[in-house]
């Protein structure tokens, strides 16, 4: 009976360990640059300035790819150059990802984005799959 004991003990104990390593993740989901971008970039940064160790998807279709296109700036604030602010949280861990299903209906090209981005067959799909079978969280800023 002591064995059996000490084992359930070991295993509630690595069960309690994993637990308290799992880590938060999170899903941005962009569907329009103009009145997403700038104030969901500036949430996820406030966002990773508490919980650092947050993992970060950015999903983007629609016209919410523009703001990962080369050159990119926010129009209602020409200062803002979304390249810079990318680049800073992708260093952060952060990934970006474009819906090709919007390049093809839109005729863009991969090479108008950003190095930062990354492509995913649907960008919905993928918000979906995050959500269900990573267990993500959801935000759409």
């Amino acid at each position: 009976m002591i064995p059996l004991r000490r084992w359930l003990a070991a295993a509630a104990l690595s069960l309690l360990s994993l637990a308290a390593a799992a880590q938060d993740k999170v899903v941005y989901h962009i569907d329009s640059a103009e009145t997403q971008a700038t104030k969901g970039l500036r949430n996820i940064r406030n966002h990773l300035d508490v919980a650092p160790d947050t993992k970060i998807v950015v999903v983007t279709h629609a016209n919410g790819v523009d703001f990962l296109m080369e050159g990119a700036k926010d129009k209602a604030n020409p200062n803002v150059d979304y390249g810079a602010l990318v680049s800073a949280l992708k260093a952060r861990g952060v990934r970006f990802e474009v819906c090709e299903i919007t390049l093809k209906s839109r005729n863009l090209r991969k090479d108008q984005f950003t190095m930062d981005a990354e492509f995913t067959p649907s960008g919905v799909v993928k918000i979906g799959q995050l959500q269900s079978r990573e267990r993500y969280a959801y935000i759409k800023p």
